[in-house]
């Protein structure tokens, strides 16, 4: 069965910046993700679609227009997960990415390439993303399984508990 490659698209004004993560990326999962560099939100933007999965987006506290980018992507694809990646650390910035819908936010640092790469990590992961590619079931039909095994295993770890 052929593995389906998760879309990842990285959006930094700085062009080696964003290569530099791609790069990295690609060192840590291999053929996992197809990613495509972006050099402004408005190119990524014309790309977003429903097979775009994670976003990572740079953007700095004082503009605002990265709140817009994220608030764009989430309205073309609910689904796509978006990882803020900021200059510096700032609080406002961060409540309002996490009310835009953004799944984490990483501050450019030392060692945010592996922050960013175990966030990534945890999204192609995600027990319904695997059933799904791997057993070419609708999410739905997975959300459904996975719910019902989870409610199976807590009623016999419950009845087990009963017995004894």
């Amino acid at each position: 069965m052929q593995t389906q490659k998760l879309n990842l698209f990285i959006v930094d004004d700085n062009k080696s910046a964003g290569e530099e993560l791609a790069n990295y990326l690609r060192g840590k999962f291999g053929n996992r993700l197809k990613i495509t560099t972006f050099t402004d939100g408005k190119s990524c933007l014309e790309e977003v679609e429903s097979d775009t999965h994670i976003v990572i987006l740079a953007c700095s506290p004082e503009d605002k227009n990265g709140l817009l980018i994220l608030k764009s992507i989430k309205a073309a694809n609910p689904a796509t997960e978006v990882v803020m990646l900021a200059e510096r650390e700032d609080i406002v910035m961060a409540i309002e990415s996490f009310k835009a819908g953004a799944k984490d936010l990483v501050v450019k640092e030392s060692g945010s390439e592996k922050k960013i790469s175990y966030i990534i990590r945890r999204i192609v992961m995600a027990p319904i993303r695997i059933i799904v590619k791997e057993l070419g079931l609708s999410q739905r039909l997975a959300m459904f399984l996975l719910t019902f095994v989870t409610v199976g295993i807590v009623v016999w770890v419950a009845l087990s508990i009963i017995k004894h």
